[in-house]
């Protein structure tokens, strides 16, 4: 028995908010990456940069979140099925231009941020400040990532 100073129902709550964010982190990282190998155009430089750095950070971000699962007791299984079974990010089934695939990654940027923002609350009244931690410093990397990627479609 976990005695963590957290109930044991508010406890798997996040835990189980957590392996959302983990699940919807993973399959924005295997978005990324896939249009970081497949984007094509007269951006194709920045973009594949640009994706590069945005997938090795959730790449980093996907073990911070699985370990945070793990502290509160609960399995990080981190199988395909597991993850499409919880995650709301489309896969990407390829076809999309250069702009389809900034505006599919805006998207999944704020799946993201609202999976973290809407568990900010629990853990805060929980007295569970490692998951907000956690979870604020997602919102703020989210965000800044969707800036990013808005800014881009702008004429």
């Amino acid at each position: 028995m976990i005695n963590n100073g957290i109930n044991q129902q508010n406890r798997l709550a996040i835990a189980k908010g957590l392996y959302k964010l983990l699940a919807d982190s993973y399959g924005l990282y295997l978005k990324t990456h896939s249009f970081h190998w497949n984007v094509t155009g007269p951006m194709f430089t920045s973009l594949h940069l640009l994706f590069e750095q945005q997938y090795t950070e959730i790449a980093l971000a996907v073990d911070s979140i699985a370990e945070r699962v793990r502290a509160l007791g609960v399995k990080a299984i981190g199988s395909y099925s597991a993850f499409a079974a919880v995650t709301d990010i489309q896969e990407d089934t390829g076809g999309l231009n250069a702009r389809e695939m900034i505006a599919s990654l805006i998207e999944g940027q704020e799946i993201l941020i609202r999976s973290a923002r809407a568990l900010i609350p629990l853990a805060a009244e929980s007295g569970d400040e490692a998951s907000v931690d956690l979870l604020t410093q997602r919102v703020s990397i989210h965000e800044k990532n969707a800036w990013m990627l808005r800014s881009l479609l702008e004429e």
